[in-house]
């Protein structure tokens, strides 16, 4: 930000010049704007949300419904292998499957699905741990189901849109090497990583 600086005698000299009607004891308004410049620091990050990256990245699997969004992801990123998998992807022959969820689970997401819900949904899917991760701070998981299975299914909570969305590949999404069995956070390589709980590997 730049600021000049002008004296009084200046500013008379100035506006007496330009006007032969002006009072030295008239009010004098000074307006000053003052311009941040734009950082374009390599440490500054814009908050993005998980729609767009779903568009512009291939380790994510956008969720095309506005409703229910969080049983569409699970059911997505559950169907990796079936054979109605991209019908799901595009929207197309989930409606049925999502009610069917709903009904079995007893579950109502009117008001939206959080903790309780995914606590339900991991109690359903036994064969599967679900992570959820809270926005891009990969560190920070919303929630992980306690049980120990091979298969999981990663989804990503966007705290922007309040929206869910399917991580199709973690570690490409996270740009490391490596994500912890146990506690699910990211590290460079294993043999540095410390967690909280015991790890399997």
């Amino acid at each position: 930000m730049e600021r000049s600086v002008i004296g009084r005698r200046d500013i008379f000299e100035k506006v007496s010049q330009s006007s032969s009607i002006f009072n030295a004891l008239d009010t004098l308004v000074v307006t000053v704007h003052s311009v941040r410049m734009p950082s374009v620091m390599g440490s500054t990050r814009s908050r993005v949300g998980a729609n767009l990256m779903a568009h512009i990245k291939i380790n994510f699997v956008e969720v095309k419904a506005t409703d229910n969004c969080l049983v569409h992801a699970l059911i997505i990123a559950i169907a990796r292998k079936d054979s109605n998998y991209d019908s799901y992807r595009r929207g197309w022959k989930i409606i049925p499957v999502v009610r069917d969820l709903l009904e079995t689970t007893g579950i109502d997401l009117a008001s939206g699905g959080g903790i309780q819900e995914l606590a339900i949904f991991q109690q359903h899917f036994g064969e599967y741990k679900i992570v959820v991760y809270q926005g891009f701070r990969w560190n920070n998981t919303m929630f992980q189901g306690r049980v120990e299975c091979v298969k999981r299914v990663n989804l990503i909570y966007d705290d922007i849109e309040s929206h869910y969305q399917v991580i199709s590949n973690l570690t490409g999404a996270m740009a490391k090497k490596y994500v912890c069995k146990a506690c699910s956070k990211s590290c460079r390589i294993d043999v540095t990583h410390e967690g909280d709980q015991m790890c399997s590997d």
